[in-house]
């Protein structure tokens, strides 16, 4: 929508000062956007960097709910591992503004049954129409939260009413089906009682007619099966081939790729099969009655000096029962010191009897572990600005000569984890680039325009590396955000398993236990 060409160029400029909201979004504690809604015209790039810039301008430990820029205002509220943040110009209301960010900050909770990453973006499309239900063109509606889901429910009387003719149209038909199936059965009834004598007499034509043969035929009409054409003549077949079709479809996702396409070619399983793993799919190859998983998500963000500006680590320990004889148990964990981290219990884990002894256990010690269910009985987080729990570090060196720009990129780690599947994204600012050197493999992304660098795994044979590359003559600070991706079999928190017993026979319990760590963000900018 112009403005400009609508209302002419002064009202334009009057209603650029007008004292609107810009933006309400839902951005992680690093300054990733996960639901983002503008409300006045602004381009992709101007929101993501006003976003990006939010973090850093939120100071740690201050009580204020608003910072301010040259240019705009930002009013937010943390909601657990997220914040809520308003954007607004500096002339807007602030009273009105917060009023604002308290009816979003109630309606967010009624359509995310948990504020976590992967909920908030399943329900971005009601997320985004309950925004426009309250702002609308910058300026908020008088509307509560009741009325916002009664809007966005859309429910119509008329629909109903169609609806319900529907239903009782289907039950009619369903009626008559019945009562026709009712008038056959007798039928054959009647038919059977008459015996040989009224056959033989209707065979000589001296009979009348059974009841069955004065019923009209309702039988459904067979439906016409079409023979397929007779194939034309070839030579003699081999039979069936498993796996020709998909050796030639990775020929071509390889071809593709060799052209800068971003395909998925199965060259490296360990990272498909550790980007699909999930809880229920080990406890289902898992032999033993008790399958326990602990899974940490690493979220890091470093500024291009390599400066460590925050990291988060987010754990779940989750239980699968695979058989009826772990149902009843009770599971001894051992924990280090952990000074950072926070732990909180499942509400139906006995949280006295795990403060006291460690030990993770119903309330009702009768009661019983749901069978094929997985449930998450601990969790557990960890924000830090010390770098040495930063598993890999990523620095950047570009320098300018002549027409072209040479890129010297390394990793270190110092951590004692072994990371697999390692993949940094650097973005690009044109074509495909020309590689000197490489310590592992790399690939163009045409479509990402990005150099995706891979290495397979970083242990203590290789805890650094370097690549260099050259593109035509770029701005330095084209090559960020830098993204990195990796999984690990060891994980941040010092926690394990130590025994599973049964809580009536306190006899010891066979059971599996994995653990794994991945990035859910990890960004150099």
């Amino acid at each position: 929508f112009d403005l400009g060409s609508a209302c002419g160029p002064f009202a334009a400029a009057a209603h650029a000062n007008a004292m609107v909201v810009l933006a309400a979004s839902l951005v992680t504690k690093t300054g990733k956007p996960l639901v983002s809604r503008q409300y006045m015209e602004m381009s992709r790039i101007r929101i993501e960097g006003l976003l990006a810039a939010f973090p850093k301008l939120v100071g740690s430990g201050k009580q204020h709910t608003y910072v301010e820029t040259e240019n705009v205002r930002y009013v937010y509220q943390p909601m657990e591992g997220l914040y809520l943040v308003v954007i607004t110009n500096k002339q807007s209301n602030i009273l009105e503004d917060l009023e604002t960010l308290r009816l979003l900050s109630k309606l967010v909770p009624e359509y995310t049954e948990t504020l976590d990453e992967d909920d908030v973006v399943l329900q971005a499309f009601e997320l985004v129409n309950a925004f426009d239900e309250v702002i609308s063109l910058g300026h908020k509606e008088n509307i509560s939260v009741m009325q916002v889901k009664q809007n966005c429910d859309m429910e119509s009387h008329e629909e109903k009413l169609h609806k319900m003719i529907i239903l009782s149209k289907i039950n009619e038909t369903k009626d008559v089906m019945k009562k026709k199936a009712s008038e056959i059965d007798k039928s054959k009834v009647a038919d059977k009682g008459k015996g040989f004598g009224s056959s033989s007499m209707s065979g000589f034509g001296g009979g009348r007619p059974s009841a069955a043969a004065e019923m009209p035929s309702i039988r459904p009409e067979p439906i016409p099966v079409v023979a397929p054409k007779p194939a034309a003549a070839r030579g003699p077949s081999k039979g069936m081939q498993l796996g020709k079709g998909k050796a030639k479809g990775q020929d071509i996702l390889a071809s593709l790729a060799k052209e800068g396409e971003a395909v998925e070619v199965e060259t490296r399983p360990m990272a498909a099969a550790a980007g699909a793993s999930s809880v229920a799919a080990m406890a289902a190859a898992s032999s033993e009655p008790v399958t326990l998983v602990v899974e940490e998500k690493l979220a890091v963000s470093m500024d291009k000096q390599g400066g460590l500006e925050s990291l988060e680590v987010q754990g779940t320990m989750s239980l699968v029962v695979n058989s009826e004889e772990g149902a009843r148990i009770r599971v001894a964990v051992q924990a280090g010191a952990n000074k950072a981290f926070q732990f909180k219990t499942h509400p139906n884990i006995d949280k006295a009897l795990y403060s006291s002894s460690s030990v993770l256990g119903l309330k009702d010690a009768s009661r019983p572990f749901p069978i094929g269910s997985e449930l998450g009985v601990l969790k557990w987080r960890m924000q830090t600005k010390d770098e040495s729990f930063v598993p890999i570090t990523i620095n950047c060196w570009p320098s300018v000569s002549g027409g072209e720009t040479y890129v010297n990129i390394e990793y270190e780690s110092e951590s004692q984890l072994d990371l697999h599947n390692v993949e940094v994204a650097i973005p690009l600012p044109g074509h495909a680039p020309t590689v000197n050197q490489v310590d592992g493999d790399w690939r163009f992304d045409s479509k990402r325009s990005c150099l995706l660098w891979t290495i397979d795994l970083i242990d203590d044979s290789n805890r650094s590396g370097s690549m260099e590359f050259v593109v035509t003559a770029a701005d330095p600070d084209s090559f960020y955000p830098i993204e990195v991706t990796f999984n690990s079999k060891k994980i941040l928190c010092d926690i394990h398993v130590d025994q599973v017993e049964h809580s009536q026979t306190n006899e010891p319990v066979k059971f599996s236990f994995k653990k794994f760590l991945t990035t859910s963000e990890y960004m150099v900018a």
